[in-house]
């Protein structure tokens, strides 16, 4: 039988759609693939609109949050701009703990300060772990006690499988969370402080003479996208929460345990061309996020509070997280913010500091047990069991490999990730050397071609196998 030119082009039609589908399939398959082989691996796609879960691999596995966790550091701090209690123009002090935290950082030296919008956006751009230490302080008056307050928010907002024990996502075996309550959180910090969220977006900023890019690739590759952070560290491998707006239509996905930043941020970019064009283009006119919004805002105390891993809020309307945790915890706190440094509220701290001591023994094990498992966790983020690496030095001081990472990440902007910078040890003589290398690379091919772009910037290298 003749065909027509309608039936022709309706067949046409037909083949052309059974491809794209058979692609789409293929493409998801990897993916299935990449999670059977990757234990790390974890991954979610929420509809910003509605909170529908699109997609979910793994998502409510407990898994290493890296510097995911600044997310939360930052949504603290946003609740503090908003209640009023500091302003973008504060000063936050860098204190001899904060400043001596390792790298990525931005150097603050002990006794020095930025404003509190500089530490904003040196977290999301260039993920500082002593900035984030610092807000940490600022706001909670340790670093101990404000990632208290930290979970104690989370729980508020619906992460009930998230702890944190620092305002940094520096290695910690007990600081866990999984992909979809970083879905939670991404979601949160759009619809609860839609003030600065925008600063998500940045890809830059001035700190004095110096400027500091940004880690997150797909700002600027993919149309719409507007944030939030990546993350890195050995334990958790490659993690990012990205949020994107086309049009009506709005997602918020993570993916965490990519086994190199290129691949983490392939396959984000994926799923995002799968599934946005699947989202709903409606909004229900409700908030997606849970938490009252209005709710007090926490405040820094000279008191520490006693460990709690997971405080759930009491019944109280209007009593904010803070409260509520001091409430469970039948604590009064000084209600002179740690800012405000007297002599008598330093010899209150060092005295609840006693007494939390023996509460922490009581309700958390951890506080009491021994250091060497927190040691030899730590201990593995200086290392790399497989793929290929990029080593830039070799020197007898930690400090000093540390700062030259640092100092090659932000000269090789665009060519190394900060996040996948570390140290690896050895001792030759009696002597211990520390390697400095920039990991995360999957093929010996896209090691060197890398290490050939570094040299290019008189910057010695060579790549090798782990």
């Amino acid at each position: 039988m003749r065909q027509t030119p309608a039936s022709l082009l309706s067949a046409f039609c037909q083949t052309a759609k059974a491809t794209l589908v058979a692609l789409t399939v293929l493409s998801l398959g990897a993916a299935a693939a990449q999670a059977a082989s990757n234990p790390r691996y974890a991954a979610i796609v929420v509809d910003a609109n509605t909170g529908k879960t699109l997609y979910s691999s793994s998502a409510d596995g407990s898994r290493y949050p890296a510097s995911l966790t600044k997310m939360m550091t930052l949504y603290l701090v946003f609740d503090a701009l908003k209640a009023g209690r500091i302003r973008l123009d504060s000063r936050v002090p860098f204190s001899k703990y904060a400043a001596a935290r390792p790298p990525t950082k931005i150097g603050i030296r002990p006794g020095g300060s930025v404003t509190v919008e500089e530490a904003i956006l040196s977290l999301i751009t260039k993920s500082a772990n002593d900035a984030a230490a610092a807000l940490g302080e600022l706001i909670g008056g340790t670093e101990a006690n404000f990632a208290r307050m930290m979970t104690a928010k989370a729980r508020s907002l619906g992460m009930d499988n998230t702890t944190f024990r620092n305002a940094s996502g520096l290695p910690d075996p007990n600081q866990r969370t999984t992909a979809r309550d970083m879905a939670t959180l991404g979601i949160a910090l759009r619809e609860h402080h839609a003030k600065y969220y925008p600063y998500f977006s940045t890809t830059s900023f001035k700190l004095g003479k110096q400027t500091i890019n940004g880690h997150n690739r797909l700002l600027g590759r993919i149309k719409g996208v507007d944030g939030i952070k990546t993350g890195y560290v050995n334990a958790s491998g490659f993690n990012l929460v990205t949020s994107i707006k086309d049009g009506d239509r709005k997602l918020v996905a993570v993916v965490m345990g990519g086994t190199s930043g290129a691949a983490r941020d392939n396959q984000m970019a994926q799923l995002i061309k799968t599934y946005l064009p699947k989202a709903s283009t409606r909004s229900t006119g409700l908030l997606v996020a849970r938490g009252n919004t209005d709710e007090p805002v926490v405040q820094a105390y000279a008191a520490a509070l006693p460990h709690t891993d997971a405080p759930m809020p009491i019944d109280r309307p209007g009593a904010s997280v803070v409260e509520q945790v001091l409430a469970e915890a039948k604590v009064k706190p000084d209600l002179q913010v740690a800012s405000v440094e007297t002599e008598k509220t330093a010899r209150l701290k060092e005295s609840v500091a006693r007494s939390a001591a023996v509460v922490a023994a009581s309700i958390d094990p951890v506080a009491t047990a021994s250091t060497s498992s927190v040691a030899s966790i730590q201990a593995n983020t200086n290392s790399r069991s497989a793929g290929w690496a990029i080593q830039v030095a070799s020197l007898t001081s930690a400090g000093e490999a540390q700062s030259t990472l640092s100092r090659i990440a932000s000269k090789a902007t665009g060519i190394l990730s900060a996040d996948a910078a570390f140290t690896e040890t050895f001792t030759k003589g009696g002597t211990t050397y520390y390697r400095a290398r920039f990991g995360g690379y999957g093929s010996k091919d896209e090691a060197w071609e890398t290490c050939s772009a570094l040299k290019k910037k008189q910057i010695p290298c060579y790549a090798i196998e782990q």
